[in-house]
């Protein structure tokens, strides 16, 4: 059975495939009207979600199928063990999409289920964003084969940019002054220097001389939010917050940053203006942004249907 978790099992034509479908679907969105009907979706969210939440509901509904949407502490995973719970669901529904806080639960997730769980986002990989991105990249560029800097703190978003991009015949340059541990797949990172098209720069202490030089050579300028979701307003975090802003401030995303470049920029979403970049640039590339965030809705679709087909 195929799960869609991470990229470390899918070879270059499998992503590259769900990335046409995906642009195929967007162009002529009647002919997949009812390729799913019949078919039912659950979603389950541990953590909170706009895009996510949005794209793989309308997504399911464009292609004739239904969806159930459940919380966390709505569902009795919140109160019972996941190989239990998800042995039930997964017999009432055809496809499991769950934004879960580790890559250990999804993990598990997928171990008992009898259908397919898509990974809406852990600790370590973002694949759906990804291939959004990717989605994206192709439609503005014709062509994968481009050069992408993200700017950001080394997360999950990184992880599945430099599991993919590289593959696909595109260069990732990732400047991050700020590690999440809980991220960190070694394994991944040494993958992915390994194809010679995933570079760090400054190996952690990027300067901004350097990224300057660099952000003149690139045709994505990427980023993505410094702080998790969950922890945003949590005032027991708020310390650990201040000293990331502190570290990541210097390399913000603005004008003064952006001189010289022809870059498009893009950013996952959602955005915390005056932290990873300004305002005046969401303003300026709000067009890229909202095309990138549009895109996630014909991501979900071509991942539910390579999954369900």
């Amino acid at each position: 059975m195929n799960h869609f978790i991470n990229f470390k099992d899918f070879t270059p034509d499998y992503l590259e495939n769900i990335i046409d479908q995906a642009l195929e679907m967007k162009r002529y969105p009647s002919q997949y009207a009812k390729v799913l009907e019949g078919k039912n979706l659950y979603m389950l969210f541990q953590k909170t979600s706009t895009r996510t939440a949005l794209s793989f509901a309308l997504g399911m509904t464009a292609l004739g199928g239904q969806y159930l949407i459940q919380n966390w502490q709505d569902s009795n995973f919140s109160i019972a063990e996941i190989r239990d719970e998800v042995r039930y669901v997964s017999r009432q529904a055809d496809v499991i999409m769950a934004r879960l806080k580790t890559n250990e639960d999804i993990n598990l997730m997928a171990q008992y289920s009898y259908v397919p769980v898509i990974n809406g986002c852990c600790n370590m990989y973002h694949p759906s964003q990804a291939i959004a991105d990717l989605v994206t990249i192709k439609e503005l560029f014709g062509t994968l084969k481009i050069k992408l800097l993200y700017i950001g703190v080394k997360n999950n978003v990184l992880n599945s940019l430099a599991d993919s991009l590289p593959r696909l015949g595109g260069e990732v340059f990732a400047v991050t002054p700020v590690v999440n541990t809980p991220s960190v797949d070694k394994a991944l990172d040494a993958a992915a220097l390994k194809t010679g098209k995933y570079h760090e720069i400054g190996s952690g202490h990027p300067t901004l001389t350097g990224v300057r030089k660099i952000i003149r050579e690139v045709d994505v300028v990427y980023t993505d939010t410094w702080v998790d979701m969950e922890f945003i307003g949590d005032k027991a975090y708020a310390g650990q917050k201040a000293e990331r802003i502190k570290k990541m401030l210097t390399f913000q995303i603005k004008a003064e940053l952006l001189q010289g470049s022809k870059a498009v920029v893009m950013h996952d979403m959602p955005i915390h203006a005056g932290s990873e970049i300004s305002r005046d640039t969401v303003e300026i590339h709000l067009k890229t942004i909202l095309q990138q965030a549009d895109n996630r809705k014909y991501a979900a679709r071509s991942i539910l249907f390579n999954l369900l087909k």
